[in-house]
């Protein structure tokens, strides 16, 4: 049975990822930091581990209960998207998407890159288009742009290092998605977006580690 780990799953598309693994029979590791997201995690039949992502204390936690695992495929996606005009960001917004969204991938990466590594798995990140400088026209949301701009980075550290030992590593856009942070009006319901990235990372081999891709396959110029 190939295993999964979802690093949070709590909602969302975390969430749906958990729904279709379990639906096709795969063995799911999944994280999210209440512990009720936790119960439900492990109703859906998933192993659930309490992580909160800007904590240093419970990533170590984390890596020491995973110390023994196998993962086939990893996805990174928590994530937030904090304020959406272009200008002057408090200290309190920066630290908190940059903690959540850059910080936390330092530090989650080198727990999670041997892991998938062994398997000669795939590694995954959920980016956004918003975080392209080659493809930008708009500077709406600018510190979460910046985000996920320093996220493809860490990415991209990732594929040299553990693409040498085995794994593929792929950053990834979900277009727009009707989550808390889509909003209702979004064009993809979250089930539409992660059969979609289901069946891209699948079909990846080892030539696209170190990726900026579309849900669909379609490469994103950094």
């Amino acid at each position: 049975m190939p295993t999964v780990l979802i690093l949070g799953a709590s909602r969302g598309i975390g969430h749906e990822m958990v729904r279709q693994y379990r639906e096709d029979g795969w063995r799911v590791i999944a994280t999210a930091r209440k512990q009720e997201d936790c119960d439900e995690l492990t109703r859906m039949g998933a192993t659930a581990h309490q992580l909160d992502v800007t904590s240093a204390d419970s990533i170590a936690a984390l890596g020491w209960r995973l110390d023994d695992e196998q993962v086939d495929v990893a996805w990174l996606v928590a994530g937030v998207y904090g304020p959406s005009g272009s200008g002057f960001p408090t200290g309190p917004e920066f630290d908190t998407v940059m903690h959540t969204n850059v910080l936390a991938a330092m530090r989650l990466l080198p727990i999670i890159g041997p892991l998938v590594a062994t398997r000669g798995g795939k590694l995954a990140v959920l980016s956004s288009k918003m975080g392209s400088i080659g493809a930008r026209n708009s500077t709406e949301a600018t510190l979460y742009r910046a985000s996920k701009a320093a996220l493809n980075s860490v990415l991209a550290d990732a594929a040299i290092t553990y693409g040498a030992q085995g794994a593929t590593c792929v950053s990834f856009h979900p277009g727009w998605v009707q989550t808390d942070m889509g909003g209702a009006g979004a064009t993809l319901t979250p089930e539409q977006s992660v059969r979609e990235l289901r069946a891209t990372l699948a079909q990846l081999d080892k030539s696209s580690n170190g990726a900026f891709l579309d849900r669909d396959g379609t490469p994103i110029p950094w």
